[in-house]
């Protein structure tokens, strides 16, 4: 504790209690104190009972509270930036067979659409929003004549094509950032099946990451109603249907339920993001930090 002696004569507006809390100043009042308020006392502190050293401890304080500001922000700039790295990665493996890179943002606010539907908290639904674009990184590894092919891809062609999930778990590799580690999941783990057919390692059932289930439903869906160098683009109820038929096979059937139960919402963001939408490139820059209404 520090003791400052204080003689008060009346009440004074002004309340800085917050150095006085801070440094558990103990104010001794001289002469009964009967007319001192709090703020009276405060005030008296201020204007100059204190001693040197005590003023010191104020500086100390203010410079504190400078660099704590100075540390949040830098640390929230770093964020910022490694958000738009990963969102710029997403786009770039989009581009090699989606040259408009719109797949990502739709297939990612799918994810999200589903996550809340099952319940999953704000914070890590937009995790998951600012993941899921990183699930197809690993076709950066695939070469373009089997990427881009017309056709149905031969048997080494597949074999090639399964392994860009574990690319893209190298790529982006074990990190201590949640979102990082969370994007890293979602590229090994969207193309698992419910059923234990998937690959690259053939997991079932709730061993499959809650985050790759619920991106392989909106990847799939994505895919399937969009037009590819190598089809045509599906009529939504073929697509629908064909995510019914999978539950329970391909998928984890409660994420299809939460997919059907948000369907209007998933067609409100696969209009409002369509292939032919025009944007410019400083809207294509926020896309992916954009909320559904």
């Amino acid at each position: 504790w520090i003791v400052i002696p204080v003689h008060c004569k009346g009440y004074i507006a002004v309340h800085p209690a917050r150095y006085i809390s801070v440094f558990k100043i103990k104010v001794i009042v001289a002469g009964g104190g009967l007319h001192c308020s709090p703020s009276a006392i405060a005030q008296a502190f201020i204007r100059g009972y204190a001693h040197a050293p005590v003023k010191t401890q104020f500086a100390m304080y203010d410079q504190k509270r400078d660099l704590e500001n100075m540390v949040s922000q830098r640390t929230a700039e770093l964020n910022t930036t490694r958000l738009e790295i990963i969102r710029r990665l997403g786009r770039a493996a989009e581009f090699k067979d989606n040259e408009t890179g719109m797949h990502v943002i739709r297939m990612s606010h799918y994810a999200r659409i589903i996550a809340k539907g099952i319940g999953m908290d704000d914070t890590t639904a937009d995790l998951l929003l600012n993941a899921a674009p990183m699930h197809d990184i690993g076709k950066i590894g695939i070469p373009d004549n089997v990427l881009l092919k017309p056709g149905k891809l031969d048997a080494d062609e597949w074999d090639l094509m399964k392994k860009h999930p574990e690319f893209g778990d190298n790529i982006i590799g074990e990190h201590e950032s949640e979102l990082l580690e969370m994007a890293r999941i979602v590229a090994l783990t969207h193309h698992e099946k419910w059923n234990g057919q998937g690959y690259p390692n053939g997991i079932a059932g709730e061993e499959i990451p809650l985050v790759g289930r619920i991106t392989a439903i909106a990847d799939v869906f994505d895919a399937l109603t969009t037009e590819r160098p190598y089809k045509d683009a599906w009529p939504v109820e073929k697509a629908v249907n064909l995510i019914k038929e999978e539950a329970g096979q391909h998928f984890d059937a409660d994420l299809v339920v939460a997919f059907l139960d948000n369907l209007p919402e998933i067609l409100e963001i696969k209009a409002r993001y369509a292939e032919t939408t025009a944007f410019t490139i400083a809207e294509m820059h926020h896309l992916g930090a954009q909320q559904p209404k």
